[in-house]
Order: C-alpha cells, then structure tokens, then sequence
C-alpha cells in the first residue's frame, strides 16, 4: 500500500513540545483509579466526536499560518495487532487493551420505536495504565457539517485548512496538519490528519469519509507521556485505514 503525504498546513512557529508545569505537580492525596485516569485523557475528544448528537458547531481553533515544513515522525505498525471494525481496520500498540464496556456496544439499539442514540465509540483502547487512549468515533458526515449532500470524501467537507473547524477545537494549539492520500485499487483515498494539544492533552486525529460517515481515529495522552510515547501514538492514529 502505498501511502502519500503532503504538507498542506505546516507546524506553527511554537514549540512542538509546550511546556505544561501543571503537569509535574503531584495531586496531594489523590487516588486516581484507572477508570477517571482514561475519562480524563479522553474529555478533548469525547467533546468533539464521542457524545455529539447534533452537527459539531462551526466555532473553531483556526490554523496558525505554515512556517517551514516538517517531517511527520511515524513507526512501522505492520507487527502490530490490526483491530476490524464497521468499515474500518486500525493497528493497536503493543500492551494496549480494550476498553470498550457494554453500554457502548448495546447503543445503537432501539426498543419500541425508541430514536436509537448513536454509539459513542466504534472501538476504544487504552495503555495498561490507562493514560494513553486510542479510540474510533463513526458519524455521519451531516452532524459533522451541515450540508444536503452525502459526503463522499473527506474533501466534501472542505480543505483540511476548511475542516479544521471540525477536527480542532476552539482553545487547541495546532502542532501539524497534513493530507495524507493512500493508493488503492480504484485510485487515492485521501485522509486529514491534525495533531494538536488542549487542557494539558496532546491529541492525534486521523480523519476519513466513505459513504456519508466520517470515520475518526484519535490517540490522547498527557504532555508528559507524549515526549515519549508521541511516534507510537501518532502512528496508531496514521494507521487507520477505511475499508
């Protein structure tokens, strides 16, 4: 397979690694369970994708303008374990268990006539401390952008510099943006990927259309555990591929 990227919006002038002093002081007399650690780490993109019933609203972290491209650190994930889904496949890092609970998959289900409420997540995975998440939301294109038409690709929804408004919520510092476009049998598929921080998280999202659904993978971490784990997590995000 082969993979295409190209550097549509290049790294702001800030530091690729802010500094979050927060981050290295110790709540006194706190007990974090396992449970609140993963909450925690995926409050940015549950607001955005993981419980959003109604079209995301249009008011947005704006790109800062491109200042020199960069190379896109990724890892070879080909020995990874490859997780299937509902049209999609995904690479889970090593060590990574699942995490999905029954609520999620019994959603989707109605009973009498009931309006069935969506799943919040298509797959979910977390570190054996539960500090780093890699999770897959599936929404139809027309809650992520209001429009008559069923999109059909990601370019539907506009420009990656368009469809930040989406992806990246207001507050975010964008660190990386990029096409990403993979050859298939019937041509290119083409894929916006955005790698930002928000509330002392660091985010990558990798993000498709096909046949009316936005398909969107996300890794979360703290800061602190990105400076280390970022290439493995960002690669488990550049992994998904529509099926």
């Amino acid at each position: 397979m082969a993979l295409l990227l190209s550097s549509s919006l290049h790294p702001p002038t800030s530091p690729l690694k802010p500094k979050l002093n927060s981050l290295s002081t110790p709540l006194p007399n706190a007990v974090v369970t396992k449970r609140q650690l993963i909450i925690n780490t995926t409050t940015s993109f549950s607001i955005i994708f993981g419980v959003q019933q109604n079209p995301v609203p249009q008011c947005l972290a704006q790109p800062s303008n491109p200042s020199k491209p960069s190379v896109l650190n990724i890892a070879n994930t080909k020995a990874w374990f490859q997780f299937y889904g509902d049209g999609f496949a995904i690479r889970v890092p090593p060590e990574f268990e699942d995490i999905m609970e029954p609520e999620d998959f019994n959603a989707g289900a109605s009973l009498y006539g009931d309006k069935a409420k969506p799943r919040p997540f298509a797959a979910r995975f977390a570190s054996t401390d539960g500090s780093e998440v890699l999770s897959v939301v599936i929404r139809p294109t027309n809650q992520l952008k209001i429009t008559f038409l069923e999109a059909q690709d990601i370019t539907d929804l506009g420009s990656i510099k368009d469809a930040a408004k989406i992806f990246v919520p207001g507050g975010a510092t964008l660190y990386n943006a990029r096409t990403i476009k993979i050859k298939e049998d019937e041509g290119f598929k083409t894929y916006y990927f955005y790698e930002f921080g928000r509330d002392e998280q660091h985010i990558a999202i990798m993000a498709a259309v096909n046949g009316g659904k936005g398909i969107i993978a996300g890794t979360t971490a703290p800061q602190s555990k990105w400076d280390d784990d970022g290439v493995k997590l960002r690669s488990a995000a550049i992994s998904l591929t529509v099926l």
